[in-house]
């Protein structure tokens, strides 16, 4: 690796100057011997060690990245957006799937990966479902640089001490959860910040997968009866006392490691955050997939996903799109998988950590619909919307109609701006 940098809290105009300065045209674009060096950019500075290991693997085959990082998602974002108006833009960078990524691909700002999917899938190198999260008007863009799979994570020991087994449906779930309340024991954890939508998202998914879908294209509304029956849901089980209090300031990994919760609804990067916190996967914690709250719905499977996006019009796009079909290949993510200790979005590519392959397995045996995340699947301005009346509605827990109707005010105003 050339050199890395790790930036924090800067404004949009000296970042797009130090992109002027420090692209990767400037140094390696490409020797005699053909080996290129990728300017990379990314808002994950502190995932470098795993771009290292990568480096390690790639740089052999002739291709290096250029980290820089920066650990001010908003200052990164405005970085990106206004490199494009520079001379030299990023070979390399991550950014955001759904509406976020339309709008730069709406710009003619990223380099189309149509092709790279198309061989992916014929090599099985990706699973059924991910395209759809970096498909715009039929074609692809970008290409994952990671996946994370929400699933429910739970304390063996307090699942052991009140003779509870792992639910595989909703109803046993809730039955469980009632045990443990009547134990003294918080059964679920949630948040009033970041993922205050998660439960939302977990429980329309598994109650009406058309509706969840319908939202993210205008073809439902938020006053659908299966969204209210949701929302009903939701605030039942709060009323009830199943969730710990949401404003706590905890991490989730030290909760459900110390048992404050019995079961806690994240994405699989919580395995990182639990070993960090001295949890042994299998032992002190285990993890299930999320049953439907309607049974009928079938077995659903939120993913969420970001990209490795190539900047159209970069110095090295070409070698960067080849860069972008190797990230896919099997040599690549068993890098990636065991750098990073999580799930690969590549089937072929097994984890050591039993509890993750254990879902991977139930996720890959085709039993499974992949949902994207509803951060990444909504409009934006929807989105920004709900974090307001969710994070309410989790603190609060008030009559759901009114937040319905803002939000469908909301879509309703977007969708007649797409004409």
């Amino acid at each position: 690796m050339k050199r890395s940098r790790i930036l924090a809290g800067a404004t949009a105009a000296s970042l797009a100057l130090c992109l002027a300065a420090c692209s990767s045209g400037d140094d390696g674009g490409g020797d005699a011997g053909g080996d290129v060096t990728l300017g990379f950019y990314t808002d994950k500075a502190a995932w470098e060690p795993s771009f290292d290991a990568m480096n390690e693997v790639s740089g052999a085959q002739g291709s290096t990245l250029e980290f820089t990082g920066y650990s001010d998602a908003t200052a990164y974002d405005s970085f990106i957006k206004q490199s494009f108006r520079t001379k030299k833009v990023p070979d390399l960078f991550t950014w955001h799937t759904g509406s976020q990524l339309a709008d730069l691909v709406d710009q003619g700002l990223v380099a189309e990966t149509t092709d790279l999917w198309t061989q992916a899938e014929a090599d099985g190198l990706v699973p059924e479902g991910l395209k759809d999260n970096y498909t715009y008007d039929g074609k692809q863009y970008c290409v994952p640089l990671n996946v994370a799979y929400w699933a429910v994570y739970y304390n063996k020991k307090v699942f052991a001490d009140h003779g509870l087994e792992v639910p595989t449906t909703f109803a046993e779930m809730m039955d469980a959860a009632a045990t443990l309340k009547d134990a003294g024991v918080t059964p679920f954890h949630q948040m009033n910040i970041i993922f205050e939508f998660v439960w939302f998202q977990a429980l329309l998914a598994g109650n009406s997968p058309g509706t969840y879908q319908g939202l993210q294209t205008g073809d439902a509304s938020y006053l659908d009866p299966e969204v209210v029956e949701v929302m009903d849901q939701w605030k039942s089980m709060i009323d009830d006392g199943y969730f710990n209090d949401p404003g706590v300031t905890t991490d989730p990994q030290t909760m459900l490691k110390n048992g404050d919760v019995a079961m806690a609804y994240f994405g699989t990067f919580l395995t990182g955050q639990l070993t960090d916190a001295g949890a042994t996967s299998g032992e002190d914690y285990g993890i299930f997939p999320m049953p439907s709250m309607n049974p009928a719905s079938g077995n659903q499977m939120v993913l969420e996903t970001g990209p490795l996006c190539v900047g159209k019009g970069s110095e090295n796009e070409q070698a960067a799109l080849d860069y972008s079909a190797w990230w896919m290949s099997d040599e690549a993510q068993k890098t990636w998988s065991s750098s990073r200790g999580d799930v690969s979005f590549n089937p072929h590519v097994t984890v050591e950590d039993p509890e993750l392959q254990g879902l991977m397995d139930q996720v890959n045996g085709g039993d499974f619909t992949v949902q994207q995340r509803y951060l990444e699947a909504n409009p934006l301005p929807v989105y920004t919307l709900s974090t307001e009346i969710f994070g309410d509605f989790v603190t609060n827990a008030p009559d759901p109609g009114p937040g319905l109707q803002r939000l469908q005010d909301e879509a309703e105003k977007y969708w007649a701006e797409q004409g």
